[in-house]
């Protein structure tokens, strides 16, 4: 289609919805849409109780609670739009709610739904000093809500159990997620994929004790008679019950009690099973299961599946933090601050470099004739540094201009006095700028490198690319008028 044909979109207009049965892919069931979960629906008949089980379940619950800590261990900062000063007051306004609340519970709870597939908080609000509060933020019962067919939130109440009530936002906050499409308001929650390996291995527990049970009490065998009367039958099943608690018992003369023990020359690996079941449980939660089985040599590279974990991490707290920042963090900024531009609340997950690693480095680059300046070993390694006077070149770091790097010390020329000094100088004032821009891409280079080799490659590759045609034209207007200055020169000297 050419694009002469194509009209012009209508603002806010949605086609694909799910309302009114549109949806092809679910029945039309009504006002209120069914989970695509097929446990949830075919084994819970819609209600996620069937998932609070699989989360009582000891690796699940130890692996999930693994993957909350890491997200709320981790420091939240308030990050401001901009330096305009409404802005900041907006950042310093919605830093103190969040203390307020206890930001860290919020997102603990929050996080189970990432468990479940969706989660719904209700914003309580307050007044302090003419500007609007969160009073609370309580994270709610997630069974208690439902979603209409236009994907909105409904609070499902005794009074009102179809359609439900309407949650409308700025008083509820709700996240979805792990489903593959936005028409699923539900999610899809790790609880979908822990479902069977959860009801595998407490199938396997149980069969594991019964095995056992064999091996430690053989089940007793009586034999009777084809004419035994029911009575005599009955005697003889009381005398083998009787086996399991007693020392010794009688039976009538004639009848035949043995016991019937489990082969010892089998496997009933049943522990396989379990284990495998516990890995399974740790790979969907936390995307490896070295963590929690402590033998990461057997189980591949233990940093990949570390960076593995930190992934999940770092995703979790994205996504509480995005639809926090979405929501309720630009609500609250609209009402109070209108001419503000939202802040943001963001979790600090990047690890600080190694210093050990970082000096290593800065060692090589000084042996290629580097050295750093004051203001990369403050940044670097803290602000209480300061270049030492009388180590070897001591002065001449602490006078080293901020955000450079200094070339090796050299022997010093000659100096330069006269007309020639002058010409030096202004060379040097046009060419300065020029350099200096050279230097910083060299210097980001260094630093950037983790080998000898990197920065050799980068250096073959960074030179071509140097702007050399500002600098071209400096020397040449040096050349021409350190031409004129020779001329005046021999002249001065012939009229001597």
């Amino acid at each position: 289609m050419s694009d002469e044909h194509i009209s012009r979109p209508s603002p806010g207009r949605e086609i694909a919805t799910t309302g009114n049965g549109r949806d092809i892919t679910r029945p039309y069931t009504g006002q209120l849409l069914i989970p695509s979960d097929s446990i949830v629906t075919g084994r819970s008949g819609g209600d996620l109780l069937i998932y609070e089980r699989v989360l009582s379940e000891p690796q699940v619950k130890a692996t999930f609670g693994q993957r909350r800590a890491a997200v709320t261990s981790a420091e939240w900062q308030v990050e401001a739009a901009s330096e305009r000063r409404v802005d900041k007051r907006a950042a310093d306004h919605l830093r103190e709610q969040l203390q307020c609340i206890g930001w860290d519970r919020v997102t603990d709870l929050m996080l189970y739904g990432v468990f479940y597939g969706y989660a719904a908080a209700e914003i309580v609000y307050g007044r302090k000093d003419g500007l609007l509060t969160w009073a609370a933020i309580k994270v709610r019962n997630r069974r208690r809500f439902r979603f209409g067919e236009r994907g909105d939130l409904r609070l499902i109440t005794p009074a009102n159990p179809y359609p439900g009530e309407e949650a409308p936002a700025p008083y509820f906050w709700h996240i979805a997620t792990g489903a593959d499409n936005d028409d699923e308001p539900y999610g899809m929650g790790l609880a979908h994929w822990l479902y069977w390996p959860d009801k595998f291995k407490r199938n396997g527990i149980k069969f594991w004790l019964t095995f056992l049970e064999k091996f430690g009490m053989p089940t007793a065998v009586g034999e009777y008679d084809a004419n035994a009367t029911p009575t005599e039958q009955s005697k003889l099943l009381a005398a083998t019950e009787a086996i399991q608690s007693d020392s010794g018992i009688i039976i009538p003369k004639g009848m035949t009690l043995t016991l019937l023990e489990a082969a010892r020359s089998g496997t009933a690996d049943y522990k396989a099973l379990h284990d495998t079941m516990d890995a399974t449980i740790a790979k969907v939660v936390l995307g490896q299961s070295a963590s929690t089985e402590g033998t990461p040599g057997r189980l591949g590279n233990e940093e990949l599946q570390g960076d593995v974990r930190a992934d999940i991490i770092k995703a979790d707290a994205d996504l509480i933090c995005e639809s926090f920042n979405l929501g309720p963090v630009r609500w609250l900024t609209m009402f109070n601050f209108p001419d503000a531009d939202p802040p943001r609340v963001f979790r600090v997950l990047d690890e600080p470099e190694d210093a050990n690693a970082l000096a290593e480095r800065d060692t090589k680059v000084a042996a290629l004739g580097f050295k750093p300046g004051l203001q990369y070993i403050q940044a670097t390694y803290g602000d209480h540094w300061e270049a030492a006077q009388d180590a070897p070149g001591g002065d001449a770091v602490a006078a080293a201009p901020a955000a450079s790097v200094s070339f090796a010390a050299q022997t010093a020329p000659a100096p330069i006095v006269g007309r020639e000094a002058q010409l030096v100088d202004l060379l040097a004032r046009r060419a300065d700028p020029i350099i200096a821009g050279w230097i910083d891409q060299i210097e980001a280079l260094v630093r950037s490198a983790e080998s000898l080799e990197e920065i050799r490659d980068g250096l073959l590759a960074l030179l071509p690319n140097l702007d050399t045609e500002q600098f071209g034209q400096v020397m040449q207007q040096a050349l021409a008028i350190a031409g004129v200055a020779g001329m005046g020169d021999a002249r001065d000297d012939a009229d001597a």
